[in-house]
């Protein structure tokens, strides 16, 4: 059970967050020893007294308790300007009084993985990359409904600024909405996606694994009903686009090829999607790609967003 060092003095400084239901109280010391926690009911916080006392307040909905800061999420019962003062008095005396915060037992099933930033040419999308593999397939979540296959998705768009999830192989790509920005929240998505892999989560369940492998089982058989001209088209972009495409963070898939039009459509995924300059960039290189190595068979690329 951690205890806070009575020798320590606490001081609250209040933070708002893009989420007016939300407000942190930061602290001059840390709380936790790298771990984040999500309390959500007094029951749920049995490891942490403190989280307990704060559910004894009729407004608490959720608390998180995280490195050097905790994160208060409120009913609508009330609005923060009225009771953070209070709140942050009530924090400050718990713990200048050394009492128990969270209980961080050692957890011997923890996974080792480190987990870096790295930006995208999609201003929108952050790509979260890790050291080891973190799931056997390429996955899309547009939104919350479509991530019921993945516990690491759902806690992501929990997140008021998370808009998709786009993962594949040893990444995770984000993509946001403008009501934040990336020097705002990059920290906190890449320790919650490292902390619940190190906890030995399981990022896509196997029902939803199962479900992409039967559904891309045998590819091969369904690509020799296409024509030749498609079969090249496919061909050519497993082996020289994809690749460019997945270092930043994103995908390309064949959708059609139209023989009268020498059209080929395309759909592009990940940070590539809605990418202000990938759509054209993208276009134009797998035009020009394409033509030079299909001849006349080919007249236009037409890229579509995911």
């Amino acid at each position: 059970m951690l205890k806070t060092n009575t020798m320590k003095e606490y001081v609250i400084t209040v933070v708002e967050t893009n989420n007016p239901a939300i407000l942190k109280f930061e602290t001059n010391h840390f709380l936790t020893n790298g771990s984040n926690f999500e309390f959500s009911n007094i029951d749920d916080a049995k490891k942490s007294p403190l989280a307990q006392q704060l559910f004894y307040l009729p407004f608490i909905k959720t608390v998180y308790i995280s490195g050097n800061f905790i994160a208060l999420e409120r009913f609508d019962i009330i609005d923060w300007p009225s009771v953070k003062d209070e709140v942050a008095q009530q924090l400050v005396e718990y713990l200048n009084s050394g009492e128990p915060i969270v209980d961080e037992e050692d957890d011997t099933k923890k996974v080792a993985i480190t987990i870096y930033a790295e930006i995208t040419p999609n201003p929108a999308v952050m790509k979260f990359v890790g050291n080891r593999k973190i799931v056997p397939a390429m996955f899309e979540f547009k939104n919350l409904d479509e991530a019921k296959g993945s516990d690491l998705a759902k806690k992501l768009f929990h997140l008021p600024y998370v808009k998709e999830v786009f993962m594949d192989e040893n990444y995770v790509s984000v993509t946001k909405y403008e009501v934040a920005t990336w020097d705002e929240i990059t920290m906190e998505l890449r320790e919650l996606i490292r902390n619940f892999i190190a906890d030995g989560n399981e990022v896509i369940s196997s029902e939803e694994v199962a479900v992409k492998s039967v559904s891309t089982s045998n590819p091969q058989t369904e690509n020799e009903t296409l024509d030749s001209t498609s079969q090249e088209i496919i061909n050519i972009l497993e082996e020289y686009v994809k690749p460019a495409v997945a270092s930043d963070g994103g995908n390309i898939l064949f959708q059609s090829y139209e023989k009268e039009s020498k059209t080929v459509n395309v759909i592009l995924q990940g940070a590539c999607s809605g990418c202000p300059s990938s759509t054209y960039t993208l276009k134009n290189g797998i035009e020009t790609m394409l033509k030079n190595m299909l001849g006349d068979k080919v007249s236009e690329v037409v890229a579509l967003n995911g």
